[in-house]
């Protein structure tokens, strides 16, 4: 397939729908109960009106940023998401590849269809891991201590997710993994063969902050904590040792009704005061996204659901793709707001 048709990001999901079993295809584009949340982590985005300053020499852009000390080629990370085989054959190792590539950080998540290992081995890229608490602590500390190992920067603890959320489409589809699409990093033990039974028989329920200090001393990783919506949460993360947080409702599939990402982002931020750094999770499909983020104090955003949609359109070529064209509209994006340096991207940018 020509790419080069391929304008923006969205322009991937009809392609992806095409290709994709119906069910894998509900679990990765819907949401919790009514859905409000999934569509308003977009619609946000649309609400807000960026402020240029004109006359200025931008011929020379600048997208790189660093995320915890780590160098990458821009604020745009890809987010942790499932079972990559679900879309392509290559899952994750096609994934890593371009992302490798591109110098983008990729997020290695607990339920990936290939191992923490292999992952680690199909490229060489920055890379950080997802960390969902099990039942049996021990899996828990495995799972980050191989992380350590494989060369993994830091341990992203997913924190939204005691239970999974009300998610229609996938009860409605009564969707089950295949047996060559399942989790990677082990074998669930409970014999249940749907998405929603691996979550409620391996997830732990009763985690709290006291546990991140827990995961603090099971390795030298920086532990990041994703999935907060609060100035509260903020303030909690920073006193329990957290080195960032990613403001997050696990796009739209978690609780419905609450906030947009970005809508509450600012609040984070400002509770975070310099304590941690702060990326969003949610709604971010074009490059002028990303700059709404930056204006509201974030240091990076993370981007899931469209490059699954460039997997399943054409694997390590399609999700190239995508990196490509966000790269490309925040270049152009930044030099007509009128700033050469992600780091310039000020409050004072934004309505």
């Amino acid at each position: 397939m020509n790419f080069d048709e391929i304008l923006r990001l969205e322009d991937f999901e009809p392609l992806a729908r095409d290709a994709m079993e119906a069910g894998a295809f509900d679990y990765y584009v819907g949401g919790a109960a009514d859905e409000v949340t999934l569509r308003d982590n977009v619609v946000a985005f649309g609400r807000r009106r960026l402020r240029p300053r004109v006359l200025v020499d931008v011929s020379r852009i600048d997208t790189s940023t660093t995320m915890l000390g780590t160098a990458v080629s821009m604020p745009v990370a890809l987010a942790p998401t499932a079972l990559h085989k679900l879309a392509h054959p290559e899952g994750e190792l096609a994934v890593a590849r371009a992302a490798a590539a591109a110098g983008v950080l990729m997020h290695a998540a607990t339920f990936s269809s290939y191992s923490l290992e292999e992952i680690a081995a199909a490229a060489k890229g920055p890379r950080w891991f997802q960390l969902y608490f099990h039942r049996d602590r021990g899996v828990s500390r495995d799972l980050v201590t191989r992380a350590a190992a494989a060369g993994y920067g830091a341990v992203v603890l997913t924190a939204d997710l005691p239970v999974p959320g009300y998610r229609e489409r996938e009860l409605r589809s009564h969707f089950v993994v295949p047996d060559d699409a399942g989790p990677g990093n082990y074998r669930s033990d409970s014999g249940d063969q749907d998405l929603l039974g691996y979550f409620t028989h391996e997830i732990d329920a009763t985690v709290t902050w006291a546990d991140v200090e827990w995961l603090r001393g099971v390795s030298d990783l920086p532990v990041v904590i994703k999935g907060v919506l609060t100035a509260e949460d903020a303030g909690l993360a920073a006193e329990h040792g957290a080195a960032a947080v990613v403001v997050s409702n696990h796009g739209g599939r978690q609780l419905d009704r609450c906030s947009a990402s970005v809508d509450v982002l600012e609040e984070v931020v400002d509770a975070a005061g310099g304590d941690l750094e702060v990326y969003l999770d949610g709604g971010v499909r074009r490059g002028t996204d990303v700059l709404v983020a930056l204006a509201l104090g974030a240091r990076a955003v993370l981007m899931g659901r469209p490059y699954l949609w460039a997997l399943a359109a054409g694997g390590e070529a399609g999700v190239a793709r995508a990196i490509e064209l966000i790269r490309v509209e925040l270049d152009n994006a930044m030099a007509l707001l009128g700033v050469t340096r992600t780091d310039q991207v000020t409050r004072a940018h934004l309505m």
